[in-house]
């Protein structure tokens, strides 16, 4: 493979980068497992899920299940308007001889 001058398509982010600091729901585990005498060395990887550049729960939802929405309802009306259009008339379907 040649020099190209190209690194890695991605970056590794480092532990130290994440913080949860600052985020009061991971804050508030952390205090509540103090309590117990508990200490989650690993709560911090949690803390990339409440970014605002990775939008909150509701905006990753509606983001996975509306993704493809305006694509699928253009097609649906273009499917319907064509229909139309080529004088397709599908009423009465299954009722031939009536």
């Amino acid at each position: 493979m040649g020099g190209h001058g190209h690194g890695p398509p991605y970056v590794v982010t480092k532990a130290s980068d994440y913080s949860i600091k600052g985020i009061w729901e991971l804050e508030e585990l952390e205090k509540a497992l103090a309590r117990k005498g508990l200490k989650d060395p690993w709560i911090r990887n949690e803390a990339w899920r409440y970014s605002p550049a990775f939008g909150t729960k509701w905006m990753r939802a509606r983001k996975l299940f509306f993704r493809g929405f305006p694509l699928g309802l253009g097609l649906a009306i273009a499917t319907v308007a064509l229909g139309k259009l080529s004088g397709d008339d599908h009423h009465g379907h299954g009722h031939e001889g009536h």
